[in-house]
């Protein structure tokens, strides 16, 4: 097999297994970081045990995360090196400062909060759990930036061959980003909050520690139904977006050949004859203007 497929399948698997744990690891602090505070408040033991059967899934999540995390930048370096070399002036800057702030920040706090149960007083644990959730939100920030320039490359030069960066600012204000971030954001609190709620509902189901799954099941709940609406708005604006600048993309994303189709046809199953570009089984047109009239793409090139 060619080498550069072999490539993209390993990194393929190797970043699919990565996003697994990482939205639910957001999502998660999250929930604990308020069980937690709720205990502060009000001094419930329950809510203190609520936060320590949460935390433990927590940790595990954060552990594989990181340990996928690590394999990704081996593989930029390995088996996209010509990439690295490119680009990575530019690419390069919001991982280091991910790795040297965002992630040291919640690797430090992760050890606090971890064993500092017994040592800390409530309010200074409680603060720790919150930094946490604040390093994952700057993580996911920075990690992002790093994504969005792939998207939409903005802020460099092309200077001897290679792309340098000549405007940090555009770099964090790419429009990419400010659409990507919110919706990644608002998935990992919706996958976080899901997974408790699913796990609460079996428990409660088994009749297991009610009490505790039952609370659980009441906060996870109202974060799961928060940040779904906060997935649907966020998710619309960001492909209006990429209707402008990656139009192709939608394109193939709504599996379609080209760009002018307008309005394009609703896809729920389509079998893909790349040679003859055509997709076959699509149900009927769904006409996107009535609903995001901003939505319609000009003809602006064929696949």
């Amino acid at each position: 097999m060619d080498p550069i497929m072999l490539s993209r399948i390993q990194y393929a698997l190797t970043t699919i297994f990565h996003f697994f744990f990482v939205p639910l690891s957001i999502g998660l602090v999250l929930l604990v970081a308020i069980m937690e505070t709720l205990y502060v408040v009000k001094g419930k033991e329950i809510y203190k045990t609520m936060a320590k059967f949460w935390g433990k899934l927590f940790l595990i999540n954060f552990a594989v995360g990181v340990v996928t995390g690590i394999l990704q930048e081996f593989q930029f370096g390995m088996n996209w090196s010509e990439y690295s070399r490119f680009v990575g002036d530019v690419f390069g800057a919001p991982l280091a400062i991910e790795a040297l702030l965002a992630f040291f920040m919640e690797s430090t706090f992760i050890g606090l909060w971890i064993f500092g149960w017994d040592r800390l007083s409530k309010k200074v644990h409680l603060a720790c759990i919150w930094l946490v959730f604040v390093g994952t939100f700057l993580s996911a920030l920075w990690i992002l930036a790093a994504n969005s320039f792939m998207q939409h490359p903005v802020g460099f030069e092309i200077n001897n061959g290679r792309a340098e960066m000549n405007d940090f600012f555009a770099l964090i204000t790419n429009g990419q980003l400010l659409v990507e971030f919110p919706h990644t954001i608002f998935g990992a609190l919706m996958t976080g909050a899901f997974v408790v709620t699913g796990i609460s509902a079996y428990k409660l189901m088994k009749k297991q520690d009610v009490e505790i799954f039952r609370k659980s099941f009441n906060i996870a709940i109202i974060i799961a139904l928060v940040s779904s609406f906060g997935v649907a708005f966020s998710g619309h604006f960001q492909a209006q977006y990429l209707v402008e600048t990656q139009p192709m993309k939608m394109a193939a994303s709504e599996g379609t050949w080209t760009t002018t189709e307008d309005p394009a046809p609703w896809t729920v199953v389509a079998f893909i004859d790349p040679d003859k570009q055509e997709s076959t089984g699509r149900s009927k047109s769904l006409d996107c203007s009535v609903i995001c009239p901003t939505a319609s793409s000009p003809a602006v090139s064929k696949a």
